[in-house]
């Protein structure tokens, strides 16, 4: 027998967003049922108008545990998650202390989790120079997948790597069927465009710019694409800001390549037009780019040429993103944002007219697929974990940074006007955000 009914008029289901009761059990999904299908012996949440989703899922989280837990950690990471609503992350192999590119560093991974996760947490493994012999190892372990970066990563312990590296490791990544995230900019590129900042104003917002140029990316994705139709391997671009390189995606599908791509809520949300000179804030690689650009991400996304949304939360510490001097070739370049994926996501998507079934598609329902966990999470299905999300979609808000859960409070989200506020957050059938509180933590850990 169900423990638990929820009721709303507002529930996205795989087949469009109804009026319904979810009923739960072990938890999970029951069965969806009608609106006045109702039980009287099982306890009832009545929800009324507010959105019963899907809980979020990020695929794309610098939680940087261990070592570097004083620029985040998962105790703070998965409470930022719970209160905006994502149920399950899955955690960059760099930043943290070692890196995931072992298995040793694998199971410090694991260690530092034990009991201290809000949400559910997975991995990716990471590909460096000359780890090729781990990948196996790692990939029986339980990472999800492997990322790999073609320009330098910020951090010393997780090296770049080649065209030839990733040419290399495409067809055993192939036989163990995990995809290779790539952060696609053309490292050639970029130590060829550093000479602009002998151009003038460090602070210039545009000189940075012109130091990750879009060739970066548009060169790195096409030759990716080119490696992923010869050897079969799942290619999956991570945090595409340049639509310059959509036109070879577009072609590397029409020929069959199996590629996925994401892109992040501060590329679809601001524009470069808006960033002023020493809001070092913005920074993050590749940089935002124009407001046209922004208009033909949304179009691709809209499409489906772009299949997911992932924050890239890549918090520092507030020195290190440089706000006194606002120099930007300084900054850390990485943006804050992981409890506001969903307001800012709505808050933008509404506007062009995108739809709750969208948001749900973006982002759970292939952000579920891309880390192989699409018969276990993302939707509201029968069997599906009761994982989900509960919303009011008209609420809004002004962030205030200081009120944010994650570690450092550097976000340029800060003082904007978002709509869509979080209720409550269920994990396997279990609220673990309700309202401001939370419930002790009840994350687990994910292994393929």
């Amino acid at each position: 027998m169900a423990e638990l009914i929820i009721q709303s008029r507002r529930v996205v289901t795989p087949e469009g967003t109804r009026a319904g009761c979810l009923y739960i059990r072990d938890g999970r999904i029951e069965r969806v049922a009608d609106f006045e299908d109702i039980d009287k012996n099982i306890e009832l949440l009545a929800v009324g108008d507010s959105v019963v989703m899907p809980g979020l899922i990020d695929a794309h989280v610098h939680i940087n545990d261990p070592g570097r837990s004083d620029w985040e950690g998962f105790e703070t990471a998965t409470r930022a998650a719970a209160a905006g609503g994502t149920t399950t992350l899955v955690d960059m192999p760099l930043n943290s202390i070692p890196a995931t590119t072992s298995v040793e560093g694998l199971e410090a991974k694991l260690a530092a989790a034990e009991g201290r996760c809000h949400v559910d947490v997975g991995f990716w493994g990471g590909l460096v120079p000359g780890n090729l012999e781990q990948l196996g190892p790692l990939d029986a372990a339980g990472v999800l997948g492997f990322k790999c970066f073609l320009a330098p990563s910020g951090v010393d312990e997780f090296e770049n790597i080649s065209l030839s590296d990733v040419e290399a490791a495409m067809p055993l990544l192939r036989e163990l069927g995990a995809p290779l995230l790539c952060h696609a900019e053309l490292s050639e590129v970029i130590e060829s465009s550093q000479n602009v900042w002998e151009c003038g104003d460090p602070r210039h917002y545009g000189l940075y710019l012109a130091s990750r140029p879009p060739s970066a990316e548009v060169q790195a994705i096409a030759s990716l694409c080119e490696f992923a139709a010869q050897h079969g391997t799942h290619l999956h671009i991570v945090h595409i800001s340049s639509a310059s390189a959509l036109p070879f995606l577009r072609r590397a599908r029409e020929r069959g390549v199996n590629v996925s791509v994401e892109t992040c809520p501060h590329y679809l949300f601001f524009s470069s037009d808006r960033i002023r000179n020493g809001e070092t804030q913005y920074k993050c690689a590749p940089p935002i780019r124009s407001r046209g650009n922004r208009d033909q991400l949304w179009k691709a996304l809209a499409a489906g040429e772009i299949n997911l949304i992932g924050s890239d939360h890549s918090p520092s510490p507030p020195e290190l993103k440089c706000l006194d001097s606002g120099r930007f070739d300084r900054a850390w370049g990485g943006i804050a944002s992981l409890q506001l994926s969903l307001p800012v996501m709505w808050s933008a998507a509404s506007e062009r007219g995108h739809s709750l079934d969208d948001l749900s598609r973006w982002m759970s329902a292939e952000p579920a697929k891309l880390a192989g966990l699409g018969g276990q999470k993302g939707q509201i299905a029968p069997g599906m974990s009761a994982d989900l999300v509960i919303w009011d979609p008209e609420a809004e808000f002004t962030v205030d940074a200081q009120a944010l859960e994650h570690r450092h409070k550097v976000t340029p989200y800060d003082g904007h006007l978002l709509k869509g506020a979080v209720q409550m957050t269920i994990l396997r059938g279990e609220p673990v955000y309700r309202d401001g509180k939370f419930a002790p933590p009840s994350g687990r850990t994910i292994l393929k």
